[in-house]
């Protein structure tokens, strides 16, 4: 069966279903997702990934079906660490937890376009020259040692994001959040609320982080449909996963420790193509998920014999003093919610 405009649209549908039913009907109104709730959404869509990986086994053959099982997991995989980086832009900012639902949920919304142009371009590029998926493999391997030897004392720094800079630059941006408004009113202006610098920091990190996930599932497949479905399924997972990891960061500690060895992994697979090695998917598969599973597994273990007490030294009160503020003469200006 190949693959057709139809097999497409159909897909893209049923995700925007999917996604106008979370919003419009479960989370219709600001609220605070509880953990039982997310882990329910993330076993469902945990099943219909499975699901659909059995459809594409019986439809396209096992060797597809498991190039996409394996595209899942390894973008699954990298989004965890994604998770951390948002649980600390969410902390920067002081996101109230009832308003964190609504900005992942259009974050997610722009990382699926932004990611669904990349991986379009990235297949346009490795049909005219192939070549670029050595590149794509040097870069993978460069990726994974640079995460192994980052510190995980490197914070969040919005003053330092051009797409920040760029905001504040074209419109005020007020103290206060504005209930799920990103914008409101302000001197009779259009202005920003701070959930709106949330969602361009959520948006530009998914960038970074897609620049080293969309080269890694080219070295599994170069089948566009296999590794749009793949990234759709892992992003989505990642919303309702937030909010099962956020607040068990101390149980991943070597988590990034199993990613850097996948990516160096993945692109070390690309580079030994170069000489004729190549490895199996389905061998691909067990090495990627048996590294994830063992960095989770020793996580869990040391974090029980050995808590790391720099988590506790901060208390998650607000502390008006040293949370951001966009602008100085914003505070007593006058705002009406949009």
């Amino acid at each position: 069966m190949e693959i057709t405009p139809m097999h497409w649209a159909i897909f893209i549908v049923a995700v925007l279903f999917f996604l106008a039913l979370d919003l419009g009907v479960f989370h219709r109104e600001a609220r605070k997702v509880n953990f039982r709730e997310a882990l329910a959404w993330s076993g469902l869509w945990a099943s219909l990934a499975l699901l659909f990986g059995s459809y594409v086994s019986v439809y396209r053959g096992f060797t597809e079906g498991t190039e996409f099982i394996t595209g899942y997991i390894i973008e699954l995989s990298l989004s965890m660490d994604n998770v951390f980086v948002i649980a600390l832009i969410f902390g920067y900012f002081r996101v109230p937890a009832e308003l964190q639902h609504r900005v992942l949920f259009w974050g997610i919304m722009g990382a699926l376009v932004m990611r669904g142009v990349m991986i379009v371009a990235g297949a346009a590029l490795i049909r005219e020259f192939h070549w670029i998926l050595y590149f794509f493999g040097l870069f993978l391997v460069y990726s994974g040692v640079k995460m192994l030897l980052q510190t995980d004392e490197e914070g969040v720094e919005p003053e330092k994001n051009p797409f920040i800079k760029l905001a504040r630059k074209w419109f005020p941006v007020t103290n206060e959040f504005e209930g799920q408004n990103f914008l409101t009113t302000l001197n009779g202006k259009r202005a920003l609320t701070p959930l709106a610098l949330v969602l361009v920091m959520i948006e530009t990190t998914d960038l970074v982080f897609a620049l080293d996930s969309i080269p890694a599932i080219f070295a599994v497949t170069q089948k566009e449909f296999i590794v749009f479905t793949s990234n759709v399924f892992a992003i989505l997972g990642l919303r309702s996963l937030y909010f099962v990891l956020a607040n068990a960061i101390e149980y991943f500690r070597y988590l990034k420790f199993g990613l850097s060895l996948v990516l160096v992994f993945i692109g070390g697979k690309m580079l030994a193509e170069m000489a004729e090695i190549k490895i199996s998917v389905v061998a691909s598969l067990y090495i990627v998920a048996g590294i994830i599973i063992t960095s989770i597994i020793v996580s869990i273990g040391t974090a029980r014999k050995h808590p790391d007490p720099a988590l506790y030294k901060e208390s998650d009160d607000p502390k008006p003093d040293d949370a951001p503020k966009p602008d100085g003469d914003s505070a007593a200006a006058e705002k009406s919610g949009s």
